[in-house]
Parts: C-alpha cells; sequence; structure tokens
C-alpha cells in the first residue's frame, strides 16, 4: 500500500474519479432541476431548490443558466 502513495498515477486515477463523481453529481442535479423547471418556469423556483442543494450563489446562477437552455433546446426538438 505504502508503495501506491509514491505512483504518481496513483493520484491521478484519484484526481480522475473525484472529478468523475463531481460531474456525475452535478449532471444529476441539472436534470433534477431541469424537470422542476419544466413544470414550473420560474427562474426563483430553480434558484431557490439550488440552493437547498447547498451550491452557492454563483453556482445556482449558472444551473439556472443551464437548466433554461436545456429547457430551450428540449423544446425545440
Amino acid at each position: 500500500m505504502l508503495g501506491l502513495l509514491h505512483n504518481p498515477s496513483f493520484f491521478l486515477i484519484l484526481k480522475i474519479r473525484i472529478i468523475m463523481k463531481s460531474d456525475e453529481k452535478r449532471s444529476h442535479r441539472l436534470n433534477y432541476l431541469l424537470k422542476c423547471y419544466l413544470v414550473n418556469p420560474q427562474e426563483n423556483e430553480i434558484y431557490r431548490r439550488a440552493k437547498q442543494m447547498g451550491v452557492t450563489d454563483s453556482t445556482a446562477k449558472d444551473y439556472i443558466r443551464t437548466v433554461i437552455i436545456q429547457a430551450q433546446k428540449s423544446h425545440l426538438k
């Protein structure tokens, strides 16, 4: 086990797993917010729900922009 800690590729793999989990969490959150937005297209409601997830103000605003863009794309199809 101690040999793993000195192996640079071990930390790269660990970092990739952390990033993947972070991206996966963001994806799940955005999917949930998109469903909420399609039912009730109010920005303040999406912001409130994002803040309930414990994200920062800037992340909540980013989620709003992303959800609106995704909703527009799905509406055009």
